[in-house]
This record gives structure tokens, sequence and C-alpha cells, in this order.
């Protein structure tokens, strides 16, 4: 397994982590069971890198990697995440970046993760509202206390990552990005590889579009966040579905699996890229690592990049609800 470095000074991980959003049902229903198994082939397999969240489940993937790591005593290194607020009685998802928030929120991530420090924290969702300079002195505080290793963001600009790193030391820096979702291509990368940041690359498959398994939206679970996604409804989500044709057909001809492909274009962005596919299966996790051997010429990535046609995809990233707290990664 090929490793990379979370920011200047961090620890190496595998260049194909393992994101354990899926774990809590948020693209269906899994058991206790079957994540044991997923963990436990992950480590076999030389991932060593785990990312987690505070709202993945209302805290059930914490408690199921708390679990493995208590039962296993495997040695990984833990990214979990916090900054969304959900407010059940109505729906509500909000922001909140406040010392009381973020302490309070770490505090209950390492009682379910069983830890006394997590090697990355990340703000999921900047706080508009709040100076992101202020937030960065929480954060170097949880970090002078040694409750966290390291300070990453979620979904934030340019601008943002540069005010942020001027304060403390940014290690890692997580967008959305794939051949289904390309905006970091146009400066956040960029940036982070100035500024010698790690590029975490969230739902580098597309939600499940990349794989080269047909998707049938009608049989989303009713938790599955996909079902209020603009790109997975009608009439975006037949477009998507067809543009998916050259890229499967270059596929073959290259002699790989779709997800070697895409999760290899991601990794080709950059030494400082990581990506960190999430899944529920052991045998899902085997072809999502064996991308790490697989290196793309320029040639061959311009390819890949050129598959798809002009427009592609359709539909919004997020819905409005999904998307509160995004910034702009251009």
């Amino acid at each position: 397994m090929e490793m990379r470095r979370l920011g200047s000074f961090g620890p190496l991980v595998s260049s194909v982590s393992l994101g354990a959003m899926g774990i809590s049902g948020t693209y269906g229903p899994s058991t206790e069971d079957e994540t044991m198994r997923l963990f436990a082939r992950a480590v076999e397999l030389g991932v060593n890198h785990i990312d987690t969240g505070d709202i993945y489940g209302m805290g059930r993937s914490e408690e199921l990697i708390g679990r493995f790591l208590r039962e296993s005593r495997a040695r990984v290194v833990l990214a979990t995440k916090a900054g969304i607020r959900y407010v059940p009685a109505t729906g509500e998802r909000r922001v909140d970046n406040s010392p009381a928030y973020l302490r309070s929120a770490i505090e209950q991530s390492l009682k379910r993760l069983g830890r006394d420090h997590v090697e990355l924290f990340y703000i999921q969702r900047r706080d508009p509202s709040r100076p992101i300079e202020d937030t960065m002195e929480t954060l170097a505080a949880l970090k002078r206390e040694g409750k966290i290793g390291a300070i990453g963001l979620s979904e934030v600009s340019p601008e943002t990552l540069r005010r942020a790193d001027s304060v403390h030391r940014i290690a890692a820096v997580q967008s959305e990005f794939s051949l289904w979702s390309r905006d970091a291509e146009k400066s956040l990368i960029a940036t982070c590889n100035e500024l010698r940041v790690a590029f975490v690359a969230f739902s580098p498959l597309g939600r499940g579009m990349l794989t080269g398994t047909a998707i049938d939206p009608s049989s989303f679970a009713s938790g599955d966040f996909r079902r209020s996604n603009p790109r997975f409804l009608e009439p975006a989500y037949s477009r998507n579905q067809a543009a998916m044709a050259d890229f499967l057909e270059l596929c073959r001809r290259i002699g790989r699996a779709p997800v070697e492909v895409a999760l290899a274009w991601v990794l080709g962005a950059g030494s400082n890229v990581i990506a960190i596919p999430g899944t529920r299966r052991a045998e899902h996790l085997e072809c999502n690592v064996r991308a790490a051997d697989l290196v793309l010429t320029r040639s061959e990535r311009d390819e890949i990049s050129a598959a798809f046609p002009q427009g592609f995809p359709w539909g919004e990233r997020f819905s409005p609800t999904q998307a509160v707290g995004v910034e702009p990664s251009v």
C-alpha cells in the first residue's frame, strides 16, 4: 500500500483509506458483524486510516469503530469531525463552531471511540457567523491539551484555508472530489499543495456512480443520503447514468475495474491527495485498495477526464439542506 503524509508533519497514512459514513446507514443498512469484518480486512490490507464524524449515524459510526479498536487492539490513524448540529424535532441541520460545542463534541467523540485523543480533528462545516481565526484558536487549544493531534477543515474555500493556516498549521482539507465532482481541481487542491496540506477526497467514487454497477434510485433505503440528492433525481439521474457509457468502455480498454480507474484518477491529482472511499463490505474494500497500485499516465488521465460529455454531471452536488455550511472550493 502506498503511503502519503497528512500535512507537513502528520502521520503517514494509506493513500486509499476508509471513509466510515456508510457504516452508519447513510447508504443503506448493514450489520455489526459485517462492519467488524470490514474493519478487520482493512487492517489486513494495509489501510491504516479511518475517517468518521460525530453526525454519521448520530455517533453510531464512532461507536462501531470504538468497538473494533477495543476488541482488536488494532493501531490506526483516526480522523473525526464536528460542526454540524442536527435537530431531530425539526430535521434542521445547522453549523456550530462555538468553543463550547466543539469541546463537547470532541469529548463525546473520544468517549465513543474509546480514545483519549484522535490524530486528526476536522471542522466539518465552517460557521460563517464566526471568524475562522476564532475557531482556529479553539482547535489550537484542543491540540495543546492533547485531545487532537492535528487540525483539519472540511468543505472550505481556498481563502478560508489560507486564513486558518496563518493562525495554525492545517494538516488536511477534506472535500468531495471525483470524476463526478471536479470543482476542487480549479484551485483548492493547488492551494493545499502550496501550503503543504493534505487534500482528502471523500466520495471519490461519485456516491456509487463510478463503480460500474447499475444504481436504481427507486431501491434506495429510506435513510439513504441519495434519496434527496439532486443528481439522483429525475431528469438529472437518467442523463448522468447515460453519460457513464464512454467511461466504462475506456475502463474495459485499460483492463481495470471502473472502481480502480476512478480512484487512481483521484490519486493522480497530486502526491498530497488521499482518497477515503466508503463501503459497507470487505469485498468492495478489496477492489478499492487495488487502485493504490494503478498509476495512470498523464495521457490516460486526460483521456479519462474527457470521457464525459460537456455539462456532466447534471444536478447540484447537494440539496439545500445538505449544502448547509459548504463553501465554494474555487
